[in-house]
C-alpha cells in the first residue's frame, strides 16, 4: 500500500490503520531524537548552535507531535536564534509557539525579549503583561519588565531632547534670518569644533568668536561674545596682556588692528544652515551634515581667490559687523589680528597673504 496518503482520505482495512499508525509512531519518536540532540547541542555551546536550530527543525517538520509539543520545539529554536543574534527570526518562531499554546511562558518570554531587542517597545511590554499575568512570580519575566521600562524611560528622555533640540535649533535659524545674516561653511574645525551662536531668553545672540593672529597663525577664542556688545568692550582691546611669541611687543592694544575677511564662499541655504546647526544635538543626523558640508568645501574653494580684508571699526557692536552685506560667516565669526608696528602688516595690507585652505 502507499504509505503517504492524499489528504481527506482514510485507511480503508485495518492493516493500513496499522501501517500508519506504525509511521505516525516511528516519526513521532524521531521528533523526540531530534528534540533531545538539538537540546545537547545547546549545551555544548555556541559552535554548535546552528546543529542545535537543525535538530529542532527536522523535528518540527516531522509534523508529528502535539500541539504543545510542537510549541516547545519552536520556543526551543526561538532561544538559539535569540543567542546568536538572529532577533526577527527569534519572534517569528516565538510568534509560531504561542499560536500553538498560547500559555508557553517561556515562548512569551524569548517574544518580549526578541521584540526588547528588535526596540519594538509596545510588543515587549505587551508580551510581558501577558506573561506576568499567568505566572506573577517568574523572575525572568519580572527583570525583563524593569529592562522595557527603563527602554522606555531612555526613549522617553532622548524624544524630549530631540524636540527641545530642534525647537532651538529653529528659533535660533530663525533668529539669524531675521537679522539678514549671512551664514557660510565652517573654517578651523579644529579650533572650534562644534560651537555655535546661542540665543538667550531676551533674543539676543551669543556668538563664539575665533582670533588668528595672522602673521604666525596662532589663535585665541572668545566663548561668548554678546551681538550687543562693541569691540572695544571685548577682550581682544583688553589692557595689554603680552603674548608668548611677541617678543617685539608689536602686538600691543595701540597697534593692533582687526579684519573680516570680505565675501569670502558662498552663503548657506536655510536648509543646511538648520542641518549644520543641528550637528552635535539629540537631534542631528550626522551622515546628511557631512554631505552638505562636503559640498560646502567644494564651494568655498572655487569662490577663493585674492583676499580682500575689511578692518572693523571697535566702536561697532558686533551685530553691526556681522550684518555687513559683505560679510559672510563662517560657521562663527572668525576675525584677523594685525599689528601696525610688524612688517607683516604691509603684506597683509597689500592682499598678498592668504588664510590657509580648509
Amino acid at each position: 500500500m502507499a504509505l503517504w496518503m492524499e489528504k481527506g482520505s482514510e485507511p480503508i482495512t485495518e492493516s493500513e490503520k496499522a501501517d500508519l499508525e506504525a509511521i505516525a509512531a516511528l516519526k513521532e519518536s524521531a521528533a523526540f531524537e531530534f528534540k533531545e540532540k538539538g537540546n545537547q547541542y545547546v549545551k555544548m555551546g555556541k559552535k554548535h548552535y546552528s546543529d542545535a536550530i537543525d535538530c529542532y527543525t527536522r523535528a518540527i517538520d516531522q509534523k508529528a507531535l502535539s500541539d504543545s509539543d510542537t510549541s516547545i520545539l519552536f520556543s526551543n529554536r526561538a532561544h538559539v536564534n535569540l543567542l546568536l543574534g538572529n532577533l526577527r527570526r527569534a519572534l517569528i518562531d516565538s510568534q509560531e509557539a504561542l499560536k500553538l499554546c498560547p500559555s508557553n511562558i517561556k515562548a512569551i518570554y524569548r517574544a518580549s525579549k526578541a521584540s526588547l531587542s528588535l526596540n519594538m517597545l509596545a510588543e515587549a511590554t505587551e508580551y510581558c503583561l501577558k506573561g506576568l499575568q499567568l505566572d506573577p512570580n517568574n523572575e525572568d519575566l519580572k527583570k525583563l519588565d524593569r529592562q522595557i521600562g527603563l527602554k522606555i524611560s531612555e526613549k522617553e528622555m532622548h524624544e524630549a531632547q530631540v524636540s527641545k533640540a530642534a525647537a532651538e535649533t529653529k528659533e535660533l535659524v530663525s533668529a539669524i534670518e531675521y537679522r539678514g545674516l549671512k551664514i557660510g561653511k565652517a573654517m578651523y574645525r579644529e579650533l572650534t569644533g562644534l560651537r555655535k551662536p546661542v540665543l538667550d531668553k531676551s533674543n539676543i545672540l551669543h556668538w563664539p568668536v575665533v582670533l588668528l593672529y595672522a602673521e604666525v597663525m596662532s589663535s585665541d577664542f572668545i566663548e561668548d561674545f554678546c551681538e550687543t556688545d562693541m569691540f572695544s568692550q571685548s577682550n581682544i582691546f583688553a589692557e595689554d596682556q603680552p603674548l608668548s611669541w611677541d617678543v617685539e611687543n608689536n602686538y600691543r592694544r595701540e597697534f593692533i588692528e582687526l579684519y573680516y575677511e570680505a565675501g569670502s564662499g558662498l552663503c548657506l541655504s536655510k536648509e543646511k544652515l538648520h542641518r549644520c546647526l543641528l550637528e552635535g544635538t539629540a537631534a542631528s543626523h550626522s551622515e546628511d551634515v557631512g554631505d552638505e558640508e562636503k559640498d560646502a568645501v567644494e564651494d568655498y574653494k572655487q569662490q577663493t581667490g585674492s583676499p580682500k580684508w575689511i578692518e572693523v571699526n571697535d566702536r561697532k557692536t558686533l551685530h553691526d559687523v556681522l550684518k555687513e552685506p559683505n560679510f559672510i560667516i563662517p560657521g562663527i565669526p572668525v576675525f584677523y589680528v594685525v599689528s601696525k608696528q610688524s612688517s607683516f602688516y604691509s603684506k597683509f595690507k597689500a592682499g598678498k597673504w592668504a588664510p590657509p585652505s580648509v
